[in-house]
């Protein structure tokens, strides 16, 4: 069953390969009591397995049942099929950490049996690491080491102060590498300046190389790695499972958060267009609507952002109740969404779990102890129902008692 991510996913700057140590060292949470939900296509358990964790971003499941986790601080770990968690892996590029920037997404090689490259995206510091860029590295995992680590892709101009990187990373089937970035917030006009990377979807190829079929390419004044422009913070990407089209998630200013499936060459509208207004309560700069001729209007929007971060597509076997849903992390509300489709739009959405602990491993399983989802606040991921050796969290069974009522914060409300 293939493996999908769903994630969920902010003094002075500070330009680090080897982040400090934290103050509570990950670990394993022993004798756990899973704690019992309903939700409303059925009941479920969740157990605590990993805690002391430092912003964890992102996951990515290894073939041996193993997981990567990174922490926005610059750190990347193990979680090993037995539940331990690692040191630091070492080998990491430098990374710039600040507010919403730091160490990001982690995605394997599509060929990772063959060849195990790890692909890391975080922000990457200027020369004189004042600013930032959202960039993406790659590296050989070894043991508890990357080696032969090398950039592979860097936006360009640096711009950030720590806020709006970004950033996903996905694999589409023909191996092109997605990566998803933000507008740097200081610079929101330039998601519509093509000789510019802020606020872009990206085509590359693994190795950094550039597609000849990019929609840019060979047009003056383009940078040729673009795919889409006209984003504002896209921190959430994936595959459809069926149309195998890519879709992200996007953070809106104070308002307008939105779901996006992009196209090649076509442009979103930000900072033109939007749904949302400045946090100051005045209308965002610059902006002409919420739908401007020749952009596109967003897939699905929120008019009330929840601060939607990862995603995923549900493709497993265990909740088929929930085969097809698509599941996004939400920060300010602190939730799980799970959006169900109609063909490829929305007929019905819930909060599925609530009040995550934001320093926490989590995973949903069935009774044979099989892992669905896995997601800490920021990510999330769903995994197909043959994989997961390392699970412990078991789906509700099910009984002549009725399931528990969930806590007031949990109801899950259309």
């Amino acid at each position: 069953m293939r493996r999908l991510p769903l994630v969920l996913l902010l003094g002075l700057a500070a330009c680090r390969q080897d982040a400090p140590a934290p103050a509570v060292q990950p670990h394993v949470v022993r004798d756990a009591t899973p704690a019992h939900y309903v939700s409303e296509k059925g009941a479920y358990t969740v157990t605590e397995l990993v805690t002391g964790l430092e912003h964890p971003w992102a996951l990515a499941f290894l073939p041996e049942g193993g997981i990567l986790i990174t922490e926005r601080p610059g750190r990347l770990r193990r979680i090993g099929a037995d539940g331990e968690v690692s040191a630091p892996i070492g080998g990491l590029p430098d990374i710039f950490v600040d507010g919403q920037a730091g160490l990001l997404d982690v995605a394997l090689s599509p060929q990772f049996a063959r060849e195990p490259w790890v692909y890391l995206a975080f922000a990457e510091p200027t020369f004189r690491g004042n600013k930032a860029g959202t960039a993406v590295a790659r590296g050989r995992l070894e043991g508890d080491q990357l080696k032969d680590v090398e950039v592979v892709y860097r936006q360009e101009p640096k711009l950030s102060h720590g806020t709006h990187v970004g950033a996903r990373l996905v694999f589409d089937d023909a191996g092109h590498l997605f990566v998803t970035q933000g507008d740097n917030r200081v610079a929101a006009a330039a998601a519509q300046e093509l000789d510019k990377l802020q606020g872009k979807v990206v085509r590359i190829w693994p190795d950094g190389r550039i597609p000849d079929d990019n929609p840019f390419v060979g047009k003056a004044g383009a940078r040729p790695e673009i795919w889409s422009y006209g984003h504002r913070n896209m921190q959430g990407a994936a595959l459809h499972p069926v149309t195998r089209a890519l879709w992200t998630s996007e953070h809106g200013p104070q308002g307008g958060d939105e779901i996006n499936l992009p196209r090649p060459g076509a442009n979103y509208g930000w900072p033109l267009a939007t749904h949302g207004i400045d946090y100051s309560g005045k209308p965002v700069e610059g902006a002409r609507g919420r739908s401007v001729p020749g952009m596109e209007d967003p897939h699905y929007v929120w008019e009330k952002s929840p601060a939607v971060s990862g995603m995923a597509f549900y493709t497993g076997g265990l909740f088929p109740q929930w085969r097809g849903n698509l599941f996004l992390g939400a920060l300010a509300a602190k939730e799980l969404i799970r959006l169900e489709l109609d063909a490829t739009r929305w007929c019905t959405r819930s909060a599925c779990w609530a009040n995550a602990a934001s320093a926490s491993a989590t995973c949903a399983r069935d009774r044979t102890a099989r892992c669905t989802c896995w997601w800490t606040r920021r990510t999330a991921s769903c995994c197909g129902s043959r994989r997961r050796r390392a699970s412990r969290v078991r789906r509700a069974a099910r009984s002549r008692r009725p399931p528990p009522a969930p806590p007031p914060w949990r109801a899950c409300a259309r």
